[in-house]
């Protein structure tokens, strides 16, 4: 199943009353595009909330301790992750891969991928290797976007950029490593663990996510749009940026979590469109948190959207309506995972919640 990402049914909910051109006939094509329901973005007021099965799922998620669960899942990640770039010759470059790729983090992506991948019957060790190629590639993504040429970004997760303690040069070398790294590791590692017609579709499935068909067109298209003015550029073209800068490597998370784990289609395809809810929602959040909290709380440059005349939510609909938006985007991810076993499904449940209540 590709995993080109086609643009939510959320800029219905937030398009100006002037705007015309979405009629009928295009909300049900893009709800048959993206498999989102525009139900949940086209209400302003008295939507229809979530409705948990049985009533379980709330009760069972008010009892899940998802701060643990991140905490030991990011411990067994970061061990992993040391283990996977061990000092090697040449020095300088391996030392720039760990600077960035054992930074910390919240580790967002590898936990969605073990998460994904236990609730489908997988277990831990099973998705480890995958969990760390998308850690790496995220991590690379981070090196190469903070450059100069790019987003020209001092701080990363409290600590100087890649580029401004190692240099430019080394910079692109680093991520053009932790790139190529992180399908060797999925592959290699995995082998005797996953069947051999998984790993590939699970390959080509991350593969796609960060070429010209994700990432990287995310990328592209957020350069072009700098400076450009948000009244004359629409809330479609920032959500191409955010579907594909971002929410691609998370819905690939999810995908090939499902795929190592020997999901069904169906639960693949449910993970997708929740996963794909997410990417969206972290996101939006981000361009919040931009705007409202200081440099010291975020751990890297406040503001610095604003300052690059970057498109973001707050700088075309405002802040409120931009939580408005976060909120549904936090239902219609847990929508998902209804049918699921509560129990299991709880981390991906609290982890969308944390998304949207995040502070940094």
């Amino acid at each position: 199943m590709a995993t080109t990402v086609h643009l939510s049914s959320f800029s219905l909910f937030i398009q100006s009353r002037g705007r015309r051109d979405n009629s009928i006939s295009s909300v049900k094509s893009l709800k048959k595009r993206t498999g989102l329901s525009p139900s949940s973005a086209l209400t302003s007021q008295g939507g229809r909330d979530m409705i948990p099965p049985q009533g379980k799922s709330n009760d069972h998620n008010s009892a899940f301790d998802f701060k643990l669960y991140m905490i030991r899942k990011a411990e067994s990640v970061n061990a992993a992750l040391d283990v996977s770039v061990p000092l090697r010759e040449p020095l300088t470059v391996q030392e720039a891969v760990r600077y960035s790729l054992l930074a910390g983090g919240k580790r967002v992506r590898p936990l969605l991928c073990i998460a994904v991948c236990e609730l489908v019957g997988g277990d831990e060790a099973t998705a480890m290797s995958a969990a760390c190629a998308v850690e790496m590639i995220h991590t690379s993504s981070l090196i190469h976007d903070d450059l100069p040429c790019m987003d020209n970004a001092d701080l990363r997760r409290g600590k100087p950029t890649n580029h401004k303690v190692f240099g430019e040069d080394m910079a692109v070398l680093a991520g053009d490593a932790l790139l190529a790294l992180a399908f060797e590791h999925m592959t290699v590692v995995s082998s005797g663990l996953v069947a051999s017609e998984r790993m590939i579709r699970a390959v080509v499935e991350l593969a796609r996510a960060i070429g010209t068909k994700g990432l990287v067109a995310g990328q592209v298209v957020d350069l072009s749009s700098e400076r450009l003015n948000p009244h004359d550029v629409g809330l479609e073209r920032l959500e191409f940026i955010h579907l594909h800068k971002t929410a691609a490597l998370l819905e690939a998370a999810a995908v090939i979590g499902a795929i190592m784990g020997g999901g069904t289609e169906e639960e693949i395809d449910k993970l997708r469109k929740y996963a794909r809810c997410i990417g969206l929602l972290f996101q939006v959040v981000d361009d919040i948190l931009d705007v409202t909290k200081s440099t010291e709380e975020l751990g890297k440059t406040a503001g610095k959207d604003v300052m690059a005349g970057k498109l973001t939510y707050p700088r075309l609909i405002g802040l409120e309506r931009s939580k408005e938006v976060a909120e549904k985007l936090r239902r219609e991810a847990e929508e998902q995972l209804l049918g699921f076993d509560p129990s299991k499904a709880a981390p991906l449940v609290a982890l969308a919640s944390y998304i949207s209540c995040r502070n940094d």
